[in-house]
């Protein structure tokens, strides 16, 4: 309600605005517009998801370094002396860096926004907003993570350019200016994923370890620690199948110069990622209707 002067000298007179909030018959219409006026609390909850995974720890920040770096060396050690498994001519510290900066997203953000709704059920029964906030502040970030990993893999990267000998023909190319398209295809990867997994462990609980099952599976699925050009030509197609395949590929072609990148996975990546997060924002849309009674 607010004053508003009238024409008469000394009176006021009071425009009354009123919001109607009524349900939305249409499970397959997406409130774009809300995504947009509620961008304040998106940046709130972006930063309560960031502070909140290092409040009340000992390194805060750095462990979002140290947890790949000390990956990548166990990684060189076992796979690279032990098992004997070829990088392409690419130190193996650098190849098992640069291929966890799209899987440790990926991974991250499952794993925090797997469970939306049995997450939040208490805040999503007290207040409205549009819920599809919740899993975009799990996807946005997680970025300032990929940020400081980033950074670390850049001056392990000058380290062997300028320092390591036999190391000089690394370089960076322009190609290296692609590196956000790929991690917003990552995001969005992701994002379908989460909305899917989101929906239905609002009913059925137990599929939040399925998850964690299936995402550690995914890993040795995907060329995280090891080529694609290991897997023999006549079942590689099973290898582009995974949508994660050519973005891991990607990554490397964009940072290191190598990779094995063919237009058909590039395709089969991008379609299953629309497919994901299209069909997953519909399902997650559905379920928001209904799962405070289930929760």
């Amino acid at each position: 309600m607010k004053p508003e002067p009238s024409a008469a000298a000394g009176s006021v007179t009071l425009a009354y605005h009123e919001t109607i909030i009524e349900p939305d018959q249409s499970w397959l219409r997406v409130h774009w517009g809300q995504l947009w006026e509620y961008r304040d609390l998106l940046g709130l909850l972006v930063h309560r998801e960031f502070a909140s995974k290092y409040k009340q720890t000992i390194l805060g920040p750095a462990w979002f370094i140290l947890q790949p770096l000390m990956t990548s060396v166990i990684y060189t050690i076992f796979m690279g002396r032990v098992a004997k498994m070829p990088t392409d001519g690419i130190p193996p510290v650098l190849f098992y860096l640069c291929n966890q900066l799209g899987w440790n997203y990926l991974q991250q953000n499952l794993m925090t926004g797997g469970a939306i709704f049995t997450n939040n059920a208490g805040l999503f029964g007290k207040v409205y907003f549009p819920r599809l906030v919740m899993p975009l502040s799990v996807v946005l970030s997680n970025l300032f993570a990929c940020a400081l990993q980033m950074l670390s893999f850049l001056v392990i990267y000058g380290f062997y350019v300028l320092i390591v000998p036999g190391a000089t023909g690394l370089h960076l190319g322009l190609w290296a200016l692609l590196t956000p398209v790929l991690y917003l295809m990552t995001g969005a990867l992701s994002l379908g994923i989460c909305l899917w997994m989101s929906s239905l462990t609002a009913k059925y609980r137990d599929l939040t370890q399925v998850l964690q099952l299936v995402v550690q599976l995914w890993m040795f699925a995907s060329p995280v620690l090891y080529p694609l050009s290991r897997f023999p030509a006549k079942w590689r197609w099973v290898a582009e199948i995974n949508p994660m395949t050519a973005i891991l590929e990607a990554f490397r072609i964009c940072l290191l110069g190598t990779g094995t990148l063919t237009p058909a996975s590039a395709a089969s990546s991008l379609a299953g990622t629309a497919i994901l997060l299209l069909t997953g924002i519909l399902v997650f849309q559905r379920t928001e209707r209904t799962f405070i009674d289930t929760v």
